[in-house]
């Protein structure tokens, strides 16, 4: 059994038909902001600057739900008319003219601001200073020891991404409308406030409460817009072109600072150079935060990501920011610095940020880490296009398997076409020509053609137009690089010649020194291997390696005391594999690994811990009156202080060993109605499978005076 949390692809929703004003141009916004998370509201004014490019009699702003007390144009009272997604202000305004409309507005945000850990019950006033988590303790081999049992922090986060920042601030849904923001936020001075931007002063006024001014220099698109209120400590850095670099963390991960931001100045010096065009913002900051609702968010100069990649040393080894760290740096160049039109060119953010993920890994981990990475991306959309489900990356509405791998994918094909000089004078010429405006898939085919002095029609065709996958001529462009990937091949050929029994997995294996052949000759053809390569798997000190081997289906097809050793190792996901499998294999000895084990927690989604205690509970006789405790424990960590992958981890085993209580229904109908879908999805689909048991549906009915409106909302419409 392998339970796997957080499996998240970097799925994002991008306006296509956003309207675009073509006969104004907004050049500035002063933002002001006061967010209230106990209402869940946002106070705030933005004066905007705007020219008048030909005669118009209205100019429109974008602004969900909105109340407006003030609305002023160049200081006097204007005409305007407001609907709950529009507020437009009417006047003959006059070409070559320069305005300046202030806005005052309230929002309740449906979506795109969320207020975490404001409902407490600790929580007495509107504004209070965060509760601190306590850390965990360090056991032996680097893997925390004890329980974590601590509230949840105090968070405000937003994640405007395509169109939605006009929830919390009259804005602009179109990409195409590009503006210097600058914003000032003012919250209690207790927390940290982190927005786009440099921070040039944060001042403490009257109310007793503190406002933070951050300034831009260049424009952007409003869904690039964002800020952060929480608990933070920060590390900085300074990248070799002088750019200020901020990585912040809570308080109680002192220690994991460096393994979460492992490779930072590297990945943005590699970029820069990589790219040949100048970072273009003054500065860059990464932020984690709870329950984020994707891997990560490269808002302007101020990544968004989810604390569930704040990590220690050991898990760096099973789930590393590496990757997201580099695709969300990259975007600072393509999507920020350079944007699409609209949705129909969606490949120029997603493709291009993940090829140029994938060439910062080969500067870390080298070229066998990054064909085999390749090899991996292929074979996904080679299964996307044998199931019918192939798409061609100019297709809006593509799915995040095509935008970002089969985009890599293309660039890489491009690059081999062109070769690197005239590939990387082709991109360079493209940032500098188009920075700070928007772009379409064929400016970038023009300026490579320019720089190339060829066509790039057959590519398009090949690779941009066409739906499926040319897999053969990638397979090719592999081999000719990878001599692992090329055993691979050869291997693949042999078995479909002859019988998996006959091949010699030997030759294979000892043919090339590369950790992604063996691990996937481990994965693949495990039950066929002969128990010299066994040995030699379970001789390595190789991550990878070992943990394939805990992905056994038959535990006694392997020495006992070498299966056994996996459970030393420094890998969670490893040690999480061996525990349950040993445990169920050998009866008799489970309170060895159970007392082996005991003190280990695991990943940021608690996974060994969960793991623990549920088979705690099910040996019998071990430590029988700790089972009350245990079973508290497991089911405290369905609590909403806790995130959504921890509170999902819990739920599993509860429902699958134990049952739920009244306390975990009802924390599993608050998650049903969860801001990330992807938790909320979990939840909906397991509440509907309890409530066709009679007598939970009795019990949730008994609970229904104990909840809240919107869980009500929901239970009504289920018909529960």
């Amino acid at each position: 059994m392998k339970f796997f949390l957080f499996l998240l692809l970097l799925l994002e929703s991008i306006p296509i038909n956003a309207q675009h004003q073509d006969k104004v141009d907004f050049v500035r916004g002063e933002v002001s902001i006061t967010p209230l998370p106990k209402q869940k509201r946002i106070m705030g004014e933005v004066a905007y600057t705007f020219e008048v490019l030909a005669d118009v009699d209205s100019v429109f702003l974008d602004a969900q739900n909105m109340s407006f007390s003030t609305v002023k144009l160049n200081g006097a009272k204007a005409k305007y008319s407001n609907t709950d997604k529009i507020i437009s202000i009417h006047k003959k305004f006059k070409k070559g003219r320069s305005y300046i409309l202030l806005l005052d507005y309230s929002a309740t945000p449906k979506q795109t601001v969320y207020f975490l850990g404001w409902d407490d019950d600790l929580v007495d006033n509107e504004q209070t200073a965060p509760l601190v988590r306590q850390s965990e303790p360090t056991g032996s081999q680097g893997l925390p020891s004890g329980k974590q049992d601590v509230p949840s922090e105090k968070q405000v986060w937003t994640q405007g991404q395509g169109k939605y920042t006009s929830h919390w601030l009259p804005s602009f849904d179109d990409m195409e409308e590009k503006v210097e923001f600058d914003l000032n936020i003012t919250f209690d001075d207790s927390y940290e406030i982190i927005a786009n931007g440099k921070l040039v002063s944060a001042k403490n006024n009257r109310t007793g409460k503190k406002t933070w001014h951050f300034d831009m220099q260049q424009p952007m698109s409003s869904y690039l817009l964002a800020f952060v209120v929480g608990n933070y400590e920060k590390q900085e850095l300074v990248s070799n072109s002088g750019i200020p670099i901020t990585n912040y963390y809570y308080p109680e991960d002192s220690l994991r600072v460096e393994p979460t931001y492992r490779y930072t100045r590297r990945i943005f010096d590699f970029l820069e150079d990589e790219i040949g065009v100048k970072y273009p913002w003054q500065n860059y900051k990464q932020i984690p935060v709870q329950d984020f609702l994707y891997a990560g968010m490269e808002n302007t100069g101020t990544t968004m990501f989810s604390d569930g990649y704040v990590i220690d040393s050991t898990a760096f080894t099973d789930k590393n920011y590496v990757n997201v760290n580099a695709h969300e740096m990259a975007h600072q160049w393509f999507g920020n610095l350079v944007t699409e039109k609209d949705g129909n060119h969606h490949w120029l953010h997603e493709g291009f940020a993940t090829y140029y993920a994938y060439l910062a890994e080969r500067e870390l981990f080298g070229d066998d880490h990054f064909y085999w990475k390749l090899y991996t991306s292929l074979m996904q959309l080679q299964g996307l296009a044998e199931r019918g489900e192939g798409e061609s990356l100019l297709n809006p509405k593509a799915s995040s398997l095509t935008f970002y791998e089969k985009g890599a994918w293309a660039l890489f094909m491009l690059r081999e076409q062109l070769g690197d000089e005239a590939f990387n004078t082709g991109i360079q010429n493209y940032l500098q020509k188009y920075s700070f405006k928007n772009v379409t898939v064929s400016d970038f085919l023009e300026e490579m053609e320019k720089a190339s002095g060829s066509s790039v029609s057959d590519f398009k065709k090949d690779w941009l137009d066409n739906k499926g996958i040319l897999l053969n001529d990638a397979k090719e462009k592999l081999s000719g690089y990878s001599p692992s990937l090329q055993l691979l091949f050869d291997m693949e050929a042999e078995s479909k010649k002859t019988n998996n029994d006959t091949i010699d997995y030997g030759k294979y294996w000892n043919g090339s020194p590369s950790i992604h052949l063996k691990e996937y000759i481990l994965e693949t053809h495990r039950n066929g291997l002969p128990e010299e390569i066994i040995e030699k798997a379970f001789a390595s000190d190789t991550v990878p390696i070992r943990q394939a081997l805990s992905m056994a289906t038959d535990v006694k097809k392997y020495p006992k005391e070498a299966f056994e050793s996996l459970l030393n190792d420094k890998s969670y996901v490893t040690v999480e594999n061996a525990l349950f499998k040993l445990w169920e294999t050998y009866p008799r000895d489970r309170k060895v690994y159970l007392d082996k084990t005991k003190e280990l927690i695991g990943l940021p989604n608690k996974n060994l811990r969960l793991l623990w205690l549920t088979l705690a509970m099910l040996t019998q006789e071990y430590q029988g009156s700790q089972t009350k405790v245990y079973f508290d424990e497991l089911s405290g960590y369905t609590d909403a202080r806790y995130s959504f992958e921890v509170r999902q981890g819990a739920f599993f085993y509860l429902k699958e060993a134990f049952g739920l209580t009244d306390q975990n229904l009802k924390d599993l109908i608050q998650a049903a109605t969860h801001h990330s879908w992807q938790f909320k999805k979990f939840a909906r689909d397991t509440l509907d499978e309890l409530l066709k048991d009679p007598d939970y549906k009795k019990r949730v009915q008994n609970l229904t005076n104990e909840l809240n409106g919107e869980e009500l909302r929901y239970l009504n419409s289920i018909g529960y």
